[in-house]
């Protein structure tokens, strides 16, 4: 008979920059499966500093990348106990959000990198998050989300999906496909590309506004 129980967890987090009174804009990013927070925040260096703070959660489940137990990665989800995994997940985020105490006046971008995209999406999605900015990049939309998931988001909503040209893990015909699936959910969703591969290209996201 498996059983659960409910406990105190502590967890890490990573920022870029300062929140100050010039910071116009806090990104809330999540990174992908194998990266730790403190190294895919550094793909944020390139923003402006003073106009920019960044957030990174860090995935809870951490594991040696290879056989020399050297490389540590992480991991949001897995299809084990996925639904309860998620609910801890998006509660943590939310003691993120409380820590940092973020301002309303400043514009909130949540991006979420391959599998970070199902966590951004969901959290956006259960916390009626009315956020600026929604990016996805290189990852799959949860199935279980749709249009209703998102009535609360004004139509003019930057919604962002970007995709490497060169992606190993994206077959053309699914892209179409996941494209028509996604846009029927986001009406308002945008579609861009970078000549690269299953990567975070930092100059696909000027512009966002």
């Amino acid at each position: 008979m498996q059983k659960a129980v409910v406990y105190s967890s502590t967890n890490t987090y990573d920022t870029l920059n300062e929140l100050t009174d010039h910071t116009k804009t806090v990104w809330l990013v999540f990174h992908g499966i194998g990266y730790l927070s403190r190294y895919f925040i550094r793909l944020f260096q390139e923003l402006n500093p003073q106009e920019n703070y960044i957030i990174a959660p860090q995935a809870p489940s951490k594991y040696y990348k290879n056989d020399g137990f050297k490389n540590i990665g992480a991991s949001w989800l897995t299809r084990e106990n996925t639904q309860s995994e998620t609910k801890n997940i998006l509660n943590y985020i939310d003691a993120v959000i409380a820590s940092e105490n973020i301002p309303d006046h400043i514009n909130l971008v949540v991006l979420g990198y391959s599998q970070g995209v199902s966590i951004a999406s969901r959290w956006v999605a259960s916390r009626k998050i009315d956020c600026n900015a929604l990016v996805i990049i290189s990852g799959g939309f949860p199935k279980e989300l749709d249009k209703e998931d998102f009535t609360f988001l004004d139509k003019d909503t930057p919604i962002i999906h970007i995709v490497g040209e060169k992606d190993p893990y994206f077959d053309p015909d699914k892209v179409i496909a996941e494209k028509i699936r996604v846009q029927e959910i986001l009406p308002q969703i945008q579609y861009r590309t970078h000549p690269g591969g299953h990567e975070l290209n930092i100059k696909s996201l000027h512009n966002i506004f």
